[in-house]
């Protein structure tokens, strides 16, 4: 039996929009989004996703639930394959038994508390002339630092005090606000411009803070917390959602400041990975997003170290049908400094004309470490390619992939899909997968889970209102 917690804790790391947008895609709709539903055939919508509740109704056919019983309604799935496909998605992986322990003061404490201190950063950076000095030399505007939650942490090692009156509180610690050594407590972010992360829900789980003046880090982020894991979370994608599904692409960059100065320049479909390299966890979340994704580093040798292992992490999220790119600018230059320079025009043009398709740069790289004049360089670079090949989740791309360099070694792409281990020729089909016929949700079913949840509303329920012929009808009737 999966535990209660964890089902808690998995539904709190999912966006309900994210979730049901990937299968049925839906227009805003005021607070909310709709689409026609698809339990039932309609031409006006009234399928109805809540982000804010989290929570999904169609006034048409009465099927709702939260994004674990969309999975089981859409998808034809059990309860556990659906809890399993969802934290597929999320990064989570289900616990085996009941053994499963919550780290403590996970969920509404943890954010509260955040989304406390989110609320008096932003308040300090109203009365600091030196932090909006600085912002605005960086070209910002405050529409964008509103729009982004800026805020300053006040050089004070305890400001926090002035909203955490119990300021030795486990819980601040648990949140990574606040900092204990031998000479007691002080607040982790002090003179700093405050950036907060947002997860899916747009809940405020870290910060990132960017010193004022000179000093190390430059950047500090939030440790490790119940609800903030750095290799799963990506800067500005809550934020700039809706631009993304306009632009159709997703520019990942290095930093929340590049973040932020493209969307002051009208690019707001950037995003950003918290302090570490981008992980599978994350391509496989931008890759929901987006069809294209565009990697960007600088030009030097440390910027191309990090665009390979980007490669090497997205190979296994990558999907036929899905684009990658990298693009690399002028040694020098970040995204912050050449969009401020050059204006966004400029810098799409520069992303159309010099971003590399994941295969070029691949094959590139990989050609880079080897000499194709001798054979013993040829196949070293096979040798190199094989376990990358072997990763590639994309069976079409991964067949083109081996075309392309057996083209390079002067050898055919049959023969270098036998020496890397291709699972099938080039050319093969794979057997289709059955269809699975969705039939319309059972109300007495659906009836019968709230009642699991809620028995108190069995009072409710008129047996003689129930629908002839549903064979959920006993189950509602002894539950009731």
């Amino acid at each position: 039996m999966i535990p209660r917690d964890f089902i808690d804790q998995l539904l709190s790391r999912v966006d309900i929009v994210d979730v049901i947008d990937r299968r049925v895609p839906l227009k805003k709709a005021g607070q909310n989004y709709q689409a026609c539903c698809p339990f039932h055939g309609e031409k006006t919508p009234s399928f109805t996703v809540s982000p804010t509740k989290q929570f999904y109704h169609c006034f048409g056919c009465g099927a709702h639930g939260s994004a674990i019983g969309f999975l089981m309604e859409y998808g034809g799935m059990p309860f556990v394959d659906a809890v399993k496909s969802l934290a597929d998605e999320a990064g989570l992986k289900v616990p085996e038994d009941a053994s499963f322990q919550p780290k403590p003061k996970t969920g509404p404490d943890l954010t509260e508390h955040m989304a406390k201190a989110a609320s008096f950063y932003k308040e300090q950076l109203k009365g600091s002339e030196r932090a909006i000095s600085y912002l605005k030399k960086r070209g910002l505007t405050g529409q964008i630092a509103a729009r982004f939650g800026l805020g300053y942490a006040p050089a004070q090692s305890t400001a926090l005090k002035q909203i955490f009156p119990n300021y030795d509180a486990p819980e601040l610690a648990a949140a990574g606000l606040v900092i204990d050594n031998e000479r007691g407590r002080y607040d982790r972010f002090r003179d700093r411009i405050m950036f907060p992360i947002r997860n899916p829900r747009g809940q405020v789980i870290a910060f990132g803070g960017r010193i004022l003046d000179q000093g190390e880090p430059k950047y500090l982020n939030s440790p490790e917390t119940p609800i903030f894991h750095k290799g799963s979370e990506v800067y500005g994608l809550f934020e700039g959602r809706q631009a993304i599904r306009e632009a159709g692409k997703i520019l990942v960059v290095e930093g929340y400041m590049d973040v932020v100065a493209l969307a002051q320049n009208d690019i707001h479909y950037a995003v950003a990975t918290l302090g570490t390299a981008t992980t599978p966890i994350h391509a496989r979340t931008l890759l929901r997003q987006t069809d294209r994704l565009y990697y960007c580093f600088d030009g030097d040798n440390a910027g191309r170290k990090a665009a390979w292992r980007a490669l090497e992490n997205t190979l296994e999220a990558l999907a036929d049908g899905k684009e990658v790119f990298f693009l690399f600018l002028p040694e020098g230059e970040d995204p912050d400094s050449w969009v401020r320079a050059n204006g966004k025009d400029a810098f799409e043009g520069f992303m159309r004309r010099e971003a590399l398709p994941l295969s070029a740069f691949l094959i590139r790289e990989l050609s880079r470490e080897s000499d194709l004049s001798t054979q013993e360089g040829r196949a070293k670079l096979l040798k190199n390619a094989t376990p990358l090949l072997q990763k590639i989740a994309a069976p079409v791309l991964a067949a083109l992939i081996r075309r392309q360099l057996g083209d390079t070694l002067g050898m055919g792409g049959e023969a270098i899909g036998s020496l890397t281990g291709a699972k099938r020729p080039f050319g093969a089909k794979a057997a289709p997968a059955p269809a699975v016929a969705r039939t319309r949700p059972s109300l007495c079913r659906t009836l019968a889970r709230a009642l699991v949840a809620r028995p108190e509303f069995a009072a409710r329920i008129d047996p003689a209102r129930l629908p002839a012929g549903d064979p959920h009808v006993p189950l509602l009737t002894r539950l009731a």
